[in-house]
């Protein structure tokens, strides 16, 4: 069974955010760390985080994500931004050592120069401050649709940064739809090559979770706007390869379209029906 979810809200804990996945037929989910457009994190309850860990085992959830705040921007030449990303990166890391098995994913920022040599040294100086050796937490750059100054749209980026960075085992990477589509990358009819250029360039192995959402705009229109599954120029015929390619179906999946809880359970739905078992 295609093991999939979607962004909750953290507002009743994590028990709470466990017991709606299970409502809505998801078998794993991703929240926000801390406000994503600020710096707040709530207070985190280990009595419901214990709980919660106990639920998830009980009913095969997981695993989760936490996704870091939209303010964090790694690939900044700022220092005081730089601190600012490190303290964050490192406390939400931090917290999710709380749930054994967690993934963290986060934008690796930017920068005037997005594609720079600068921007590696900068992204893995903070990766290799923040990352430990005995951390639980596997730690993931998202795949970005590289508009404007956004780093993470191309491959070699990623990879670039992974290379530089002394943990890199506690590394991997989130592939999202809908931005690698943005970002010129053909996942409707060339789902293979651009896998096996990910190969090439990062390596399979480094492919640890998927971001699935449909492209508002066309292939390498560089725009990052999620659509409802099925109602983007990726489409259903694109989902159905997606979900049942070897390469990527046995990952999890985190649902990030415009939707509320029902709707995603309806996307859910939809989406295991497009799975050959």
């Amino acid at each position: 069974m295609l093991n999939i979810g979607c962004h909750l809200s953290t507002t009743l804990g994590y028990m709470g955010m466990g017991k709606e996945a299970l409502r809505i037929g998801a078998t794993t989910f991703q929240f926000f760390t801390r406000n994503p457009r600020g710096a707040k994190a709530k207070a985190l309850d280990l009595d419901d985080v214990a709980i919660f860990n106990g639920f998830a085992r009980d009913h095969g959830l997981g695993p989760i994500m936490g996704h870091a705040s939209y303010t964090l921007n790694p690939a900044s030449r700022d220092a005081h931004k730089q601190d600012y990303a490190r303290e964050i990166m490192a406390d939400d890391i931090g917290r999710l050592e709380h749930t054994p098995g967690a993934l963290y994913n986060f934008h690796p920022g930017t920068h005037p120069e997005p594609l720079s040599e600068e921007v590696v040294g900068l992204v893995a100086d903070i990766l290799n401050t923040v990352l430990r050796s005995d951390q639980r937490t596997l730690v993931l750059l998202e795949t970005m649709s590289g508009q404007g100054s956004e780093v993470g749209g191309r491959f070699e980026t990623l990879a670039a940064i992974i290379d530089s960075v002394a943990h890199k085992d506690r590394l991997g990477v989130c592939l999202d739809t809908a931005h690698v589509f943005a970002a010129g990358y053909d996942i409707v009819n060339g789902l293979d090559g651009v896998l096996r250029q990910f190969d090439k360039t990062v390596g399979l192995k480094r492919l640890r979770a998927v971001h699935c959402n449909d492209a508002k705009f066309p292939l390498a229109s560089g725009k990052d706007r999620h659509a409802a599954i099925g109602e983007g120029h990726i489409g259903l015929d694109g989902f159905r390869g997606i979900v049942n390619h070897p390469a990527l179906k046995d990952l999890p999946f985190y649902l990030e379209t415009p939707n509320d809880n029902d709707g995603y359970s309806r996307e859910i739905a939809l989406l295991r029906g497009l799975k050959k078992d």
